[in-house]
């Protein structure tokens, strides 16, 4: 299993950090790849990270999720990010596992890809979830598109992603593992 998690400048660290933490306990490998011309970006309340990678669209392609993370201005550099979106609209189309959370899924929601489905966003971005059914939940997964509804539903939105890429039992012993009680 392969995951990618792209980070603008102004990712929120939670966010993106708890599913690359979380995925690589259940033994997924993750790639955090960098929509920036730099490796290393500075989240929006300046924890520095360095990704592994400069976004590459070939290797992302091969993927079997793609992770958003929110956070301001990381979710408005993403959304201007034309290699990200056709990436996006092709897994879309391909029905393979896409995951957003907080302001991230309103990124979805402008490409068409939330009509109909369930999903949450963080409150002042529901409205940017275009045809979306939006929920007042933590997480969210309708077909192939998980979503989370902000900072506090990064370990539940993670643990989901866990689930759906290594199953039930996995998911499991990893939150026992990280002592996270439900």
């Amino acid at each position: 299993m392969k995951v990618c998690v792209f980070l603008a400048d102004g990712f929120e660290e939670i966010e993106g950090l708890t599913v690359v933490d979380i995925l690589r306990r259940a033994g997924v490998e993750v790639i955090m790849m960098s929509v920036t011309e730099n490796i290393s970006v500075k989240g929006s309340h300046g924890i520095g990270v360095e990704a592994d990678s400069l976004f590459d669209g070939n290797a992302a392609a091969k993927a079997d999720m793609l992770v958003l993370p929110g956070g301001m201005p990381g979710t408005l550099t993403l959304q201007k990010h034309d290699g990200l979106k056709e990436l996006l609209k092709a897994f879309d189309d391909q029905q393979k596992a896409i995951a957003a959370i907080c302001a991230a899924p309103s990124i979805l929601g402008e490409l068409g890809m939330l009509k109909g489905k369930k999903a949450c966003a963080y409150p002042s971005f529901e409205e940017k979830l275009e045809g979306a059914d939006v929920q007042q939940v933590p997480v969210v997964t309708d077909g192939n598109i998980t979503t989370g509804r902000g900072m506090g539903a990064a370990i539940p939105f993670a643990l989901r992603l866990t689930e759906i890429l290594c199953g039930e039992e996995k998911a499991e012993e990893v939150r026992r593992s990280i002592v996270y009680q439900v």
